[in-house]
């Protein structure tokens, strides 16, 4: 028997798959809470007890997504795995991340791909640092893992947004370069001399 915490849970999942697959044929904006509802075989009253609407289940949506693709590789792996892993990600997902940024904006859709991307670009940061054998302060690694982030995402969104001439390839090419010729010479100027 499933505890409520479960079962809610499970409504939960089933309300969001049932999103995704709708929004690969119809704009986020003209689909309905009771067409939703019909699907999962709930009522609108179960739905309100879950979701204020349709935009709070999509941010729950891309919330849980966000989690998953952070389950699916491990943070010490190199940066070129985790690049490649979050713009599949993308890639196969292009109908979601298109609905949501038509009905969330730039902002919204940014912020689910910027706390994984940050980890992974400060994970290489540290990982440069200790290659190196340099000290660099936390508050300009962080900085600087804040600005590649930025940039970062908003280059992935423009891509699955627009379909950029470049190919997935040539734009996860040019960003590792960009990474590895820039990071480490970043970090031995502004290392710590002891």
């Amino acid at each position: 028997m499933m505890t409520n915490e479960e079962l809610s849970l499970k409504t939960k999942q089933s309300l969001a798959q049932v999103l995704k697959n709708t929004m690969e044929h119809k704009k986020l904006s003209k689909i309905t809470i009771s067409e939703l509802c019909a699907v999962c075989r709930i009522n609108r009253k179960t739905f309100y007890y879950h979701f204020e609407d349709i935009y709070s289940l999509l941010k729950w949506t891309l919330e849980q997504e966000a989690v998953e693709v952070v389950k699916n590789f491990d943070l010490l792996v190199n940066t070129e795995e985790a690049l490649r892993f979050v713009m599949a990600y993308a890639d196969e997902n292009k109908h979601i991340i298109n609905c949501a940024f038509d009905s969330m904006g730039y902002e919204e859709i940014k912020r689910f791909f910027y706390n994984d991307l940050f980890s992974v670009i400060y994970g290489a940061i540290e990982q440069v640092e200790d290659e190196l054998q340099i000290t660099v302060d936390s508050q300009f690694k962080n900085f600087l893992a804040a600005f590649y982030t930025e940039a970062s995402a908003g280059l992935l969104i423009e891509w699955v947004k627009n379909r950029m001439t470049q190919d997935k390839e040539t734009i996860l090419q040019s960003l590792l370069s960009i990474y590895k010729i820039s990071i480490p010479a970043i970090l031995r100027e502004k290392r710590i001399f002891n």
